[in-house]
């Protein structure tokens, strides 16, 4: 397999190897079509290697089916590679009884909870892959801080490899990335009026 060479080798104090194996954070922006797609396909190479996965979906519905989902979790209880948890804000996240009608909390509290066992699961190094699906919304609407997030997330422990996705990615967290992809529009069926369908939007 081609495994690319680096344009530039700093002067890091680092071997090979340990360079090769430091923990990576990923982003994927844009107004393009794939950047959740994108990150699956991240998991499906990071259950290959056997690592445990946490996906939180920080926008999408819980009634919106999901193809990845399905696919994933059965990957992940076949025992053949990684382990996949699988959380939905849509749900009200798996870790939380649900409240009251009355007092149901909202979107932003949900999404800030997410952050908060995002945050517990970081210092217990519970995942070697995290994908922070539409996690850039929170952000971008402000709900989460971003300087935080930044934050945390350099300061992580051992070797996690954090995905985050979503429109209008901030700049500290573009600028703190490993890898930042931004997905671009060329053209979509959507602009001739189709609507999405099986298989390829879901």
């Amino acid at each position: 397999m081609p495994q690319g060479q680096p344009s530039v080798v700093p002067d890091d104090g680092l071997t090979t190897r340990q360079r090769r194996n430091r923990p990576l954070v990923f982003v994927h922006t844009g107004i393009g079509k794939g950047k959740s797609t994108a990150a699956f396909g991240l998991a499906l190479r990071a259950w290959n290697q056997g690592w445990p996965i946490g996906v939180f979906q920080f926008v999408k519905s819980a009634k919106w089916k999901v193809g990845e989902e399905n696919a994933l979790k059965v990957l992940g209880a076949s025992g053949e590679g990684g382990t996949v948890a699988w959380h939905k804000m849509g749900e009200g996240w798996s870790w939380i009884q649900r409240a009251p009608a009355e007092g149901e909390p909202t979107n932003e509290d949900k999404a800030r909870e997410g952050w908060e066992q995002v945050k517990r699961d970081l210092a217990e190094e519970t995942y070697k892959l995290y994908v922070l699906d539409e996690f850039a919304y929170p952000l971008h609407w402000g709900w989460i801080d971003t300087d935080e997030v930044v934050e945390v997330l350099r300061d992580r422990p051992g070797t996690q490899h954090v995905v985050i996705t979503g429109r209008n990615a901030p700049r500290q967290l573009v600028d703190f990335a490993d890898l930042v992809t931004d997905m671009s529009k060329v053209k979509h069926p959507m602009d001739a009026g189709q609507k999405g369908q099986r298989g390829i939007e879901w």
